[in-house]
């Protein structure tokens, strides 16, 4: 059994998350911007991010994070809370393990994502968090995911962990307001 099919098998049984945060890098080292919504756009990342347009087809076109993570690294690095944004994920969601979402396929609002893999933490965290930043997100980091379908996700929208035919269905019936397939 692959590790891929492992993973499949035990995230049926995984609760809905919750989105909780989304934020956009309009440039390369700018600060994040908190959003109530955006458009996934598919194969390319979401709507104002600087990483949508630099690699299309990527597998790191969105990075998430859980809110159990953001409050184990607090605790790491002896914070009381840590505004998301300090940490450079676009997500983050809650009431979900998101290491069992490894190489799983997801939908959030209108939008299907795939974890491709572990987000590793940066040499950035280190003044992000101060000394020791990434230590305290070793294991933690999040996902780098990818936008299978597009569309429109929004805070407060259900993280479900897609069954293995829903998955595949999703690559041949794109969602009727996917930003590529809008008239107008």
């Amino acid at each position: 059994m692959s590790l891929n099919e492992l993973y499949a098998r035990y995230a049926a049984t995984l609760p809905a998350g919750t989105l909780e945060w989304i934020g956009v890098r309009p440039s390369r080292r700018e600060p994040m911007q908190s959003l109530e919504s955006t458009q996934a756009l598919a194969g390319l990342g979401l709507e104002g991010d600087h990483r949508c347009t630099k690699t299309p087809g990527s597998a790191r076109q969105v990075t998430l994070i859980s809110r159990e993570f953001i409050q184990q690294i607090a605790q790491h690095c002896g914070y009381e809370r840590i505004d998301p944004a300090r940490l450079r994920r676009n997500l983050v969601v809650s009431g979900i393990n998101l290491n069992a979402l490894r190489y799983q396929r997801f939908q959030l609002g209108e939008a299907i994502l795939e974890a491709t893999a572990l987000c590793h933490p940066c040499s950035r965290m280190e003044t992000a968090l101060g000394p020791g930043g990434v230590a305290a997100m070793l294991g933690y980091g999040g996902l780098c995911c990818k936008i299978i379908q597009g569309g429109l996700i929004q805070r407060g929208d259900q993280l479900l962990v897609l069954s293995e035919t829903k998955a595949q269905m999703s690559l041949f019936t794109p969602h009727p307001n996917a930003p590529h397939l809008r008239k107008g």
